[in-house]
């Protein structure tokens, strides 16, 4: 072979062999017309991505390609947003207290409540007393069978300051501004016509001091450091056939409780904790509408609640534009082994509870337990399948983030307490999409982003004098803020 072939085999394989040695090609230059760059996270069905951050986007001050163009207006703000979480029920509370160690307890309340190490939860819900996710039946005020107490001498938190005060305590130390609604699934059982924490109703002769019951809670909550932003006066009043703590309270009756007793009650002890009615599903609409109805009930509420195990979102709206004065919150849907495959429950949660419920005016999106371990518990004869937002492994005190985890975190992380709803116009082609964006008290601005279709779906944003574009996978979520 001639030499010259020889020299120029061997540069060829030397060449190939140092390839994967080169450094990298330098980043394109910035285009003239770049005014920022917009950060990505995204989510993906089939789980290779998990609120991972991605590709930054570059603002442009000229719209490049020919994709429907999003159009936002930060003039336009809607509704105030209080935060997005979950509830500490006993039973998450027990599990982080009792089956984690000091060292794993701190780093999952950094994950699920520091924005920088975690998704930055920003509201909670707290049961007031016993729910179908407690160790035990109890309320705050239990008295033998026969006896009453009516002063509320036995009022006490004892069973709380087991587990959940001092988890709540924690989670304040990592996240002080974080909002807290009191929910009852029951009364004490002597102020109930049957006697029972099971159905019934609340005796008449009961309304007064039940409504002395929630002011104590709220001060004696306080004296421990922990304020209540929020009450709701019965967990889904319209269920009451349960095995676990429930009571029906039918619409008239909790206009009467609220307009004549729990109101007044806050007003005379000076407490500013918001009274939020109703807290059941989206299937009646009108039970909240018909409280706020009255002008007096409804000089002391702030809003009303919904879950979604009934009825559709825009029942939100319904109640909205009858009372647009009226805050509306989301505050419970649990996921659970009946659905376990982790695509649709990433698109069912976007399309219905985040990025739905904040298109329909709600201020807070929460999903049920915060924490339950792998048999789905501890349970309260209720439900038997349900899942946590995390999974506690009871054996080692480890824990799995399960798909609730990340919906939440693509708000929680990004919008921030005070962030406002701003106007979204979306193209007609960008079907089988979900969208709501938001400005953020401190000028960022924040868009999710839903793609419930099978095919990528690509798309511009204009906003202000900027622009940029973006490719969603298929079956994925992301979030981007700039």
């Amino acid at each position: 072979m001639p030499a010259i072939m020889i020299w120029w085999l061997a540069l060829l394989l030397f060449q190939g062999a140092c390839k994967d040695d080169d450094p990298p090609l330098p980043p394109d230059p910035p285009a003239k017309d770049s005014i920022g760059l917009a950060d990505v996270w995204l989510t993906r069905g089939d789980q290779t991505k998990l609120l991972n951050a991605d590709a930054g986007l570059t603002i442009k001050t000229k719209q490049s390609g020919t994709f429907p163009v999003i159009q936002l207006d930060t003039a336009t703000a809607f509704q105030v947003m209080h935060g997005f979480g979950a509830a500490l029920t006993g039973s998450s509370a027990y599990l982080l207290n009792k089956k984690m160690n000091a060292t794993q307890r701190e780093q999952v309340l950094r994950q699920l409540f520091d924005p920088q190490q975690g998704i930055g939860i920003s509201y909670l819900r707290l049961t007031m007393g016993a729910s179908d996710f407690s160790l035990a039946d109890f309320s705050y005020d239990d008295m033998p069978a026969g006896q009453t107490d009516f002063n509320l001498e036995q009022f006490s938190l004892s069973r709380d300051l087991e587990d959940v005060v001092p988890v709540l305590k924690e989670i304040i130390a990592i996240a002080p501004d974080i909002q807290l609604m009191g929910t009852p699934w029951s009364p004490p059982a002597w102020m109930k016509t049957n006697g029972s924490m099971k159905g019934g109703k609340l005796k008449t002769t009961c309304y007064s001091v039940y409504a002395d019951y929630f002011v104590k809670y709220i001060q004696a909550m306080k004296a421990q450091g922990i304020e209540i932003a929020a009450v709701t006066p019965q967990n889904e009043p319209l269920y009451f056939t349960a095995g676990y703590p429930c009571m029906e309270m039918q619409a008239t009756e909790q206009l009467d409780f609220v307009r004549n007793h729990l109101g007044p009650k806050f007003q005379a002890a000076g407490i500013t904790t918001k009274i939020i009615v109703y807290d059941h599903n989206w299937d009646v609409p009108q039970y909240a509408i018909s409280i706020l109805n009255d002008p007096v009930a409804k000089s002391f509420v702030a809003g009303s609640a919904f879950h979604a195990y009934g009825g559709d979102v825009t029942a939100m709206s319904t109640v909205h534009y009858a009372h647009p004065d009226k805050e509306l919150y989301f505050t419970e849907i649990s996921g659970g082994a009946w659905a376990t495959n982790f695509k649709d429950n990433l698109m069912w949660n976007m399309q219905n509870i985040f990025i739905g419920t904040a298109n329909n005016w709600s201020t807070t999106a929460l999903m049920w337990n915060l924490a339950l371990d792998q048999n789905y518990g501890p349970q309260n004869h209720g439900c038997s399948n349900c899942r946590g937002v995390i999974e506690v492994n009871i054996s080692n005190g480890g824990y799995t983030p399960q798909v609730e985890y990340y919906s939440i975190g693509h708000f929680s992380k990004f919008v921030q307490p005070g962030a406002q709803r701003i106007s979204s116009v979306i193209p007609a082609e960008l079907n089988q999409m979900g969208f709501v964006a938001f400005l953020n008290p401190d000028g960022s601005k924040v868009l999710v982003a839903g793609n419930y279709s099978s095919t990528y779906r690509s798309f511009t944003v204009h906003q202000g004098n900027g622009y940029f574009n973006y490719s969603v996978p298929p079956e994925a979520e992301v979030t981007v803020v700039w």
